[in-house]
């Protein structure tokens, strides 16, 4: 049993490799940019929508709902973002009862790097909000000497966010392969409805911790700029 799909090497040349973790990658991308295509390709008003479009308008709607209850900002400037990770994650996760699929998210270079990518925006949007000076202030509070505290915190918020959703991945991976071993005939059909709604909370979870981080980033200065949550 492989623990990631790291160590499944489909091609090498040199340094040069293509691992089980590249290649499930960009097949969950296709599958999401496939999907985008055909569902947006001939959106419609009014009644009597495709069964497509309003799936994706009411996931649309839960993601903006969500990210509004959490931020208690408007959540377009980060819906974009958020709902990348989420149907990223999710449909990651959910391709993993697929026989002979292994998630990309098992690997913890894959969630490594997406916790990068929220490390990276927490101050992208924070700057944006309140500008550079006032955000890289916050790091000073309350006082200069809580500053390496504070970036501690950053680097080790990222990496907990890569561990959470890594460890989880892995652990029910094992955990369903043990149980497949000792009862094969009665486990496999709860196992994979038990995978696929673990694997939307997992993609919930990881979302809505961005949302929060995010949410904490552009936190600077709040009171003096006379407020800019929604009520």
């Amino acid at each position: 049993m492989r623990l990631s799909p790291d160590s499944l090497i489909l091609w090498q040349a040199g340094p040069c490799r293509l691992n089980g973790t590249i290649l499930f990658t960009w097949l969950v991308m296709a599958l999401l940019v496939g999907g985008s295509w055909l569902v947006t390709r001939r959106l419609r008003q009014g009644g009597n929508l495709p069964r497509g479009q309003n799936f994706l308008e009411a996931l649309v709607l839960l993601i903006l709902v969500q990210t509004r209850e959490v931020t208690r900002r408007e959540p377009r400037p980060f819906f974009p973002f958020l709902a990348t990770l989420f149907l990223f994650i999710a449909l990651s996760n959910l391709l993993g009862v697929v026989p002979g699929f292994e998630s990309p998210t098992g690997s913890l270079s894959t969630t490594t790097a997406l916790a990068l990518c929220v490390m990276v925006s927490v101050p992208l949007h924070g700057i944006r909000q309140s500008g550079l000076v006032a955000y890289l202030k916050n790091y000073f509070r309350p006082t200069p000497l809580m500053a390496p505290f504070n970036i501690v915190g950053e680097i080790s918020r990222t990496l907990a966010l890569a561990v959470r959703l890594f460890g989880n991945v892995m652990s029910g991976a094992m955990i369903a392969a043990i149980l497949l071993a000792i009862a094969p005939l009665i486990m496999p059909v709860p196992l994979q409805l038990l995978g696929l709604l673990t694997g939307v909370v997992q993609a919930y979870i990881f979302a809505i911790l961005a949302a929060v981080y995010i949410a904490a980033g552009i936190e600077v200065q709040e009171e003096g700029e006379g407020g800019r949550r929604l009520p």
